[in-house]
């Protein structure tokens, strides 16, 4: 049995509590308010639920991250970044990017992106805490990602797709950009083939919240702007 959070306090079970199945199942309860989200996030919990459900929070084991220096970028995909016939921009569309992320995808019946997680992610997109990424060709949307940025750490959310590596593209783009910000660490919560693709690995839960007691009172002076070329997105990988 999952604890109940008290509407009074934005304090989470610890950790240790988590339930091994359904993996990472924590807390159930509480809101979407500013306040609790960022509490959520500094201590490793992010919230993800069915619409019409509580709120559930959820801290997984092992950890699914990119390390910003360890992005790896596949031959094929590199050539694709080559190309011009694409632009990537931070913050432009962000409420068009998470409705993109809302949207169907192939063998999933629904969204967790309710009305409710739309309406607190865009409200810390207004306040400078989640932001977007932005593939175009032309002017079409055709992928891109969000996520929340707490100190040196980005903690991305979801990604969309409508074309061939549109997603891949724009998470190559962030991860440069990040890296040459000062970022240390991506969170990419759930372990998938798409994601491995790019560079991502698993930790354990205590080390990756234990990173994050440091890496989130970091402090990083930058304007969400994209600073970085082609070039250096091209060369920013591991073998």
């Amino acid at each position: 049995m999952i604890p109940w959070l008290a509407d009074d306090s934005l304090l989470f079970p610890p950790l240790d509590k988590a339930l091994a199945e359904p993996n990472g199942l924590l807390a159930a309860g509480g809101d979407l308010s500013k306040a609790r989200l960022l509490s959520a996030y500094r201590s490793g919990i992010f919230p993800w639920y069915n619409p019409g459900e509580p709120i559930l929070w959820w801290s997984p084991d092992p950890r699914c991250i990119v390390l910003p220096n360890k992005l790896h970028v596949s031959r094929s995909l590199r050539k694709r970044l080559r190309r011009t016939d694409y632009r990537v921009t931070f913050d432009q569309a962000f409420e068009h990017v998470v409705r993109a992320c809302a949207g169907p995808r192939r063998g999933q019946q629904g969204t967790w992106i309710s009305h409710e997680i739309f309406s607190a992610y865009v409200n810390l997109h207004h306040q400078g805490i989640a932001h977007s990424v932005e593939v175009w060709m032309g002017d079409e949307l055709v992928g891109g990602l969000y996520g929340l940025a707490i100190g040196s750490v980005f903690f991305g959310e979801s990604m969309f797709s409508y074309q061939r590596d549109a997603s891949k593209i724009g998470f190559t783009w962030c991860v440069t950009q990040l890296k040459q910000w000062g970022y240390q660490l991506i969170d990419c919560q759930v372990y998938n083939d798409h994601l491995a693709s790019l560079g991502a690995i698993e930790i354990t839960r205590h080390d990756f919240a234990a990173s994050l007691d440091q890496l989130c009172e970091q402090s990083l002076d930058h304007i969400w702007q994209f600073s970085i070329t082609r070039e250096a997105v091209c060369e920013n990988s591991c073998s």
